[in-house]
């Protein structure tokens, strides 16, 4: 178990996600935040790269600050859909422009993830396949008004009002919600292995 894995070291999750920070709390872990504060471009590269790059970056800034022996998490989702990659949108005009764009269609959303202890950093990403029920244009209006989509990657959040719009979810939920506890549990078993041998 993770928290079991976890109970002789210091976390830092590299990240003000609320969500991640409260998945966290459901698997009994203890972790100090220390956010990122690094740019996060979109670029060419397939959404995955872009994920784990962003997560990659996030984790080496936040190992550089710490002392040895601190286990650092970082995360960072995209949302995919044709050759769009969406992360958060800038403002309400971007955020209902994402909106209508999963309107009755199927996305894939992809979370880069890496762990990082003293000179050792693992990445990996997790991705899942939602799909949209249509939206009206007035169910848009009201969706901004409650501020969520805002702070999302594809401007919507499973957890909350969003998941009145979603049909379907293959894969993973938490990687949705930001955080693939799975591939979070297989990357660290390696991690720990590794600090064995």
């Amino acid at each position: 178990m993770i928290h079991e894995m976890l109970s002789n070291y210091q976390l830092v999750l590299a990240s003000a996600s609320p969500r991640r920070k409260e998945l966290f709390s459901l698997l009994g872990l203890n972790a100090s935040i220390i956010p990122a504060d690094i740019a996060e471009p979109l670029t060419e590269e397939k959404p995955h790269i872009q994920a784990m790059n962003h997560a990659n970056n996030k984790a080496r800034f936040v190992l550089n600050t710490l002392s040895k022996g601190q286990i650092v998490i970082a995360a960072d989702t995209l949302v995919a859909i044709d050759t769009n990659v969406l992360g958060k949108p800038k403002d309400e005009e971007q955020a209902r422009e994402y909106l209508r764009m999963l309107s009755k269609r199927d996305h894939i959303v992809y979370t880069g993830i890496c762990i990082g202890l003293n000179n050792h950093i693992l990445c990996d990403y997790e991705q899942t396949t939602v799909s949209f029920a249509a939206i009206t244009e007035n169910e848009i209006i009201s969706y901004l008004k409650t501020g969520e989509p805002l702070d999302k990657a594809g401007a919507y959040g499973i957890q909350g009002y969003g998941s009145q719009f979603i049909t379907g979810v293959h894969g993973c939920y938490f990687n949705v919600m930001g955080f693939p506890i799975r591939k979070f549990y297989e990357l660290l078993q390696v991690l720990l292995r590794s600090l064995e041998q």
